[in-house]
Formats: C-alpha cells, structure tokens, sequence
C-alpha cells in the first residue's frame, strides 16, 4: 500500500497544516488532566479560588484550542483523502485506457470495475484514518503514558497491563480475519461479473427461459459472500466487548488503587483523577490504533490488486512522437504478417501480404475463424503483429505515434458501440469540432438521417448508455456516420453493415462512394453482396490468404471463395454468377 502514497505528493503541505493542528491538539488536552489536578490539589482542596479560577480559565482556552485544532486536522484529513481516492481513481481509468484488447483480456470487465470503484474507496478509508489518527493516536499513547507516570508513578504499571492485553486481542483478531479479506475482494468481482453479464445478456436469458438458472449462479456466489461477510463480521464484533472488557477493567484497578493510596494522603485526590484521564487517553489512542491495523489487512490486499492494474506494461508501445514522415498519398500495406496470441500453439493469421490503396477498396471474406476480424485488428494496432511488417501511409505502424495513427482511422466495430449522450455528441465523437451541417450530412451518407429526424428531439435526442433505446441497424448507421464525420484517411469497417437490409446496404454504399474517392476502404463482410464490387478481395481460411484478386477473377481461380458464393445464393444465381464470371 505505501506505493500508492505517491498520490499524497500533491498535497504535502495540506498534510503538513493537518500535521501541526494535530500536535496542537495533543499538547492541548494533554495539558487539561494536569490543570484540572493542580485545581484539585492547589485549589479546592485547600480553599484557594484563585487558583480555581486561574487554571479554570486556561482550561478553557485550551479547550478551544484543542476544538480548533481538532477541526483543522479532521477537515484536512477529509480532504486530503478524498483528493487521494480521486487521483487514484484517475490514475486506474487512465491506465486502462492505454491497455489494448490482449491486455484487457488478462483481466475481466467487473474486476476492473470493482478494483477501480471498491478497492480504491478501501484504500481511501485507510488513508484517511492514517492522516487523522496515525499521528494523534501514537501522540496520545507516548505522551499520554509520559505525562501518566510523571502524575502517579506507583500506579503505572496499570497502563501496561492494558496496553499488553489490547494487543494481544488484536493480533488474535487481526490473524483470524485477514486471510479472509482476499477472498472477500474476489467474491465481489464475481458478484459484479454475474451482475453485470446477466444485465446485458437479459434478452437471451428471458428467451431461453433460463431465469432460475442465472438466479441460482448468483444465489451460490451470493450466499458464500454474504457467509463470508457474516464470519467477519462477528469476528471484528468480538473486539468491542473485548475493549470494553479491557477499559473497564483498567478503569476498576486506577479506582481501586486510587483510593488506597487517598487513605494515605487525601492530597492524592487531583494526582489519581489525572492519572484516570491519562489512561484513558492511551486506552483509547491504542484502540483506535487497533481498529487501524485491522482495517489495513483488507485495505491493503485492494491496494495490491490497483497496483497491479498501474504496473501493468502494455504489450503494444506507441512512440511518443511519429518517426518520419508518412506519404501524402493513403495506404496500408501488410507484408508477410503472421499474428498469434501468447501461449497459443497456433498462428491465426499466417503469412498475410497485401496492399490497399487510396480510392479503392479492399474487402476480406472467410468462413468464421478465418482471421479477418483479427486482421482489421492490426490496423489501429488494437493487438502488435506477432512478425512482418504493417505500413501506414508508407511509415511502418511502429513508428506512428498514438494520436497520429488514431487520426488517420475511422473505425465501424461489428458491434455498433454508442455512448450516453445525443445522437450529435455520438456522431462528432471522433470530430468534436464538427459542425451542424457536417454532422447531419454524415447521417445522411449513412442512411441515418430519416430516422434521427423521426426522434424527439431529432439530433439532441437522448441516447442512452450502450445506445439501448435504439434498434441494432440504427446503432449501425449512427456508428458509421461517426467514421464519417471524422473524415479519416483510412476507413475499417469489420462487417458493419450486417445489421443493414439489403436496400439499405446497397444506398450506404453507393452514397458512401464520393466521400471515399481519397481515402483507404477496408471491409470485413459475410455478405459477398456487400463486397462485391469491390477493387480487390482478399480471401481468408484457417489465418491463411488462399485467394486475392476482384469477384470475378476469385470465381475462377478460387475454391473457397466459390464455395462462400455458393452458400449464398440459388443454384440459378449461381450459375449466373459463374457464367459472368467466365
């Protein structure tokens, strides 16, 4: 956990201000027992007001001190926690925005949640408990204990007995619970794991009637937490009955002993009821030190699993600056690429040469698992090339840093991802200084405009989060017409357009043409109707290219291109097509 004191950098004169207002509020009620024993033994013993008075009214100013201060050093510790928890949050979001798709693979969506959300509110109390007691408390005990033999020396060795038994029960406790804690922090991750796939994944639960099914999975894993929690709990409980033991039982003793020492000397009077408040001052000082140090054990197991997540090296580096100087001219151009996962025995992509260029288009068809949408992966380097080389614009993908190499794509994932927000903010997500007209005419090259006109509120329609209060084909289209507006070098569209109509398909791409004259098209489709036209198509099977070239010239010379075509149309508009072809 000490790594993560880093983040206290910022604010080391805040800590510095609540270091201070603590030591002020120590020295101030350290000093009120001692006062209140000379007003005993100096003042209302013997009858002097005077001295009643006088100490009465340091009392008193040093009770406001100890007030003031006590609020400087809790508002600081508030403060400075909270500024902790949001920096480290910040840190975590950052960090995993610069993994790519193998590195959050390592890791699942819920767990990074719940390290980002959870661990870090852990961290957060602890931090805040170590800047507003980690200080007093020790303060309180040395002091407290100092102060406490110099009043009643014969009667010290109370405050080690108290002292030896809290330990004691802390340690026991601390042994039996923080084992658990671990397991505590996984159980949560798999109750936000169930939660959160069995919320996007409703409709197929409700259409396979697998309802009790799915509440069965999180009963199990629900109820296994909530024992856990059960059996931490009564384990922390027993230290309250302990303490209270503890305390009234040092408390019984300063009494006792006490009072047989004011059968010797009466005067004794203001000397025992310092002592009483001094002993409770270091009682309470290693009470709270006790709460502390139980609370670390879980607070630092969630400390461990964020510094996991920010020392985590991302398995693709980007340049800080982009070494060299790309072609004015568009274009992509893999060279014997192969690409493998890590700890795989097999390549998915083997051997893959090609070059797309400006004005044309590239289309990759295959059966499923053949590699193409891995392949389009490799453009925006979502994953790094296991061997070959990838060139953008003539520059190797390597040398482009991350801001530059972004520019130039404009994406259309398979699955159309859409943001809360409005149809607008959706559309200029990758062009924020789009303007009106741009944006509605980028929905109109993707056939989107009809529809957003169609909503309330047309383009300021509210659209919410994942885009769940529009249908699938519509989520499609606001997707492309945000590559659109973007106006990128290179368009990646990985079968964007299956959730499209056939008309609708057709209209997408003939509108799409004119924006596309000066720009890099690469397809990723299951519908050779989509690809059809394209300048050059590249056919995938098993990771390898087994055929290149347009539709007609792939009907001739390739099987398995034959074969796609085949499965896809009628025995008559296959013969048609071969014979076109021929």
């Amino acid at each position: 956990m000490f790594k993560l004191f880093r983040y206290l950098k910022p604010y080391w004169w805040q800590v510095l201000i609540l270091v201070i207002a603590t030591g002020g509020q120590v020295y101030a009620t350290l000093q009120l027992p001692a006062l209140m024993a000379d007003i005993i033994n100096n003042g209302i013993v013997p009858g002097q007001m005077d001295t009643v008075w006088k100490d009465g009214l340091f009392m008193l100013g040093l009770a406001l001190l100890s007030a003031v201060t006590a609020f400087i050093a809790s508002y600081f510790s508030a403060k400075v926690g909270a500024y902790f928890s949001r920096d480290l949050r910040a840190a975590v979001f950052r960090k995993v925005l610069t993994f790519n798709l193998a590195d959050i693979k390592d890791y699942s969506t819920a767990s990074l949640i719940t390290r980002t959300t959870n661990d870090v509110n852990q961290v957060q109390m602890v931090v805040t408990m170590m800047l507003s007691m980690l200080l007093r408390a020790p303060l309180f005990c040395v002091l407290g204990l100092v102060m406490a033999v110099q009043t009643a020396p014969e009667m010290s060795w109370i405050i080690v007995v108290g002292i030896t038994a809290v330990v004691i029960s802390v340690v026991i406790i601390m042994a039996i619970v923080g084992p658990k804690f671990k397991i505590f922090q996984k159980l949560i991750d798999r109750v936000t794991l169930i939660t959160r796939e069995n919320l996007t994944g409703l409709k197929v639960i409700r259409a396979f009637n697998n309802e009790k099914i799915e509440q069965k999975k999180f009963s199990r894993t629900n109820e296994e937490l909530t024992r856990l929690m059960i059996f931490v709990d009564r384990v922390l409980e027993l230290q309250n009955p302990l303490i209270n033991i503890i305390f009234n039982g040092t408390t019984l003793l300063c009494s006792w002993i006490g009072i047989s020492l004011l059968n010797q000397d009466f005067a004794y009077l203001g000397n025992m009821t310092a002592f009483s408040e001094y002993v409770t001052f270091v009682m309470m000082s290693f009470l709270m030190l006790s709460l502390f140090f139980i609370m670390i054990p879980r607070a630092n197991v969630s400390a461990g699993r964020i510094n996991e997540v920010l020392k985590v090296n991302p398995k693709v580096h980007f340049v800080k600056k982009t070494r060299g100087v790309p072609e004015k001219k568009a274009s992509v151009e893999f060279s014997k690429v192969s690409f493998a996962y890590p700890d795989a025995a097999e390549k998915v992509l083997d051997d893959i040469s090609f070059k797309a260029e400006a004005g044309k288009t590239t289309a990759f068809i295959g059966s499923t698992g053949s590699g193409k949408s891995t392949l389009i992966n490799l453009v925006p380097r979502f994953y790094e090339a296991t061997s070959g080389e990838i060139l953008i614009d003539g520059l190797n993908i390597r040398d482009y840093s991350q801001d530059d190499l972004m520019a130039r794509i404009g994406l259309v994932p398979q699955r159309g991802v859409l943001f809360a927000g409005t149809v607008k903010s959706n559309i200029k997500f990758g062009a924020p200084n789009a303007t009106d007209e741009q944006v509605q005419k980028a929905a109109e090259v993707a056939q989107a405009a009809k529809f957003i006109e169609k909503l309330p509120g047309g383009y300021d329609a509210h659209i919410a989060q994942g885009g769940t209060n529009v249908s699938g084909g519509q989520r499609q289209r606001l997707s492309i017409a945000r590559a659109i507006c973007k106006k990128p070098d290179i368009f990646v569209f990985d079968d964007a357009f299956s959730a499209l109509d056939m008309k609708t398909d057709a209209k997408l791409r003939a509108a799409l043409k004119p924006i596309v004259e000066d720009a890099v098209v690469l397809i990723v489709a299951q519908r050779v109707s989509t690809i059809k036209d394209a300048d050059q198509i590249i056919v995938l099977d098993k990771g390898k290219m087994v055929g290149k070239g347009t539709h007609k010239e792939l009907l001739r010379a390739c099987k398995v291109y034959q074969s796609i075509v085949k499965s896809q149309l009628s025995d008559e508009e296959y013969r048609k097509e071969m014979n076109g072809a021929a």
